[in-house]
């Protein structure tokens, strides 16, 4: 047995790549960071295209504001709605949680209404789109058990592929998701959902990274709902990381009244 141990640890010495290998749900909670937690906190501008299966587009522009209270755990959302005008001054507010249900509020200045989102809704339409509300904020890496299903390339990067199986699949409405990772950031450069009958029906896909500050960052996105035919394309532009956003921005009193981070 102790020749075998030794054996063993020996193997490894001689192969660097085995003492670094990374399990999936490293793998899975390093993506998270780096794609939902880069720096302390950040601002950014979104544009959002939802383009219809007869390629008619309409678009939104909002301003995202994000606060990290733990890494990886505990964060705070705030995305507030300039244009068009049927959905100005509307706000999504999201407090996550590392456990439990995570609180989201939806402002709609129309009828001045603030709604709960509740639990079994965050798979749907964020803003008409083929994006989710838990699209936007993350989906917790513990409601998925992850398999680290081989290595691929993906437009000159070298990723790995993740599958992810939810925990409880009632409430998604998904089967199974195939994440491609990249090596080198950990951003998520495409996501491959599978529905209940096994079809490839919705995919995820980064169009355009860059790095600012130091951080690797997503410019450019794309969901696509293979059924439907809808198209949603988002582009983030003037981020800024580690700006010191303060946690009362992300209080239920500033769903009516937006904070000047926010205005332009």
């Amino acid at each position: 047995m102790k020749f075998f141990l030794i054996l063993i640890i020996a193997i490894v010495l001689m192969n660097p790549a085995l003492a670094d290998a990374l399990t999936a749900d490293e793998i899975v909670d390093r993506s998270n960071l780096a794609y939902y937690y880069a720096g302390d906190d950040g601002r950014a501008s979104l544009k959002m295209t939802i383009t219809d299966r007869r390629g008619r587009d309409r678009v939104r522009e909002m301003t995202l504001l994000r606060k990290d209270i733990e890494d990886g755990g505990r964060q705070k959302f705030y995305v507030y709605f300039h244009k068009p005008t049927d959905v100005s001054r509307m706000v999504f507010m999201v407090w996550k949680k590392t456990s439990g249900d995570d609180d989201r509020w939806l402002y709609l200045p129309a009828i001045d209404l603030v709604k709960r989102i509740a639990s079994s809704d965050k798979r749907s339409s964020f803003a008409g789109g083929v994006f989710t509300y838990e699209d936007v904020s993350g989906r917790r890496s513990t409601d998925d058990t992850h398999e680290l299903a081989g290595d691929g390339m993906l437009n000159g990067r070298a990723v790995y592929l993740i599958k992810n199986v939810p925990v409880d699949g009632s409430d998604v409405d998904f089967s199974h998701y195939i994440a491609h990772i990249d090596k080198e950031t950990f951003l998520p450069m495409r996501g491959e959902y599978f529905n209940k009958k096994g079809e490839h029906y919705r995919t995820i896909e980064v169009l355009e990274t860059t790095v600012i500050d130091g951080i690797p960052t997503v410019l450019k996105a794309k969901a696509e709902d293979r059924e439907k035919g809808l198209k949603t394309t988002v582009e983030f532009s003037n981020i800024k990381y580690n700006i010191g956003l303060e946690e009362g921005l992300f209080k239920e009193r500033y769903l009516r009244k937006p904070p000047k981070e926010v205005r332009r």
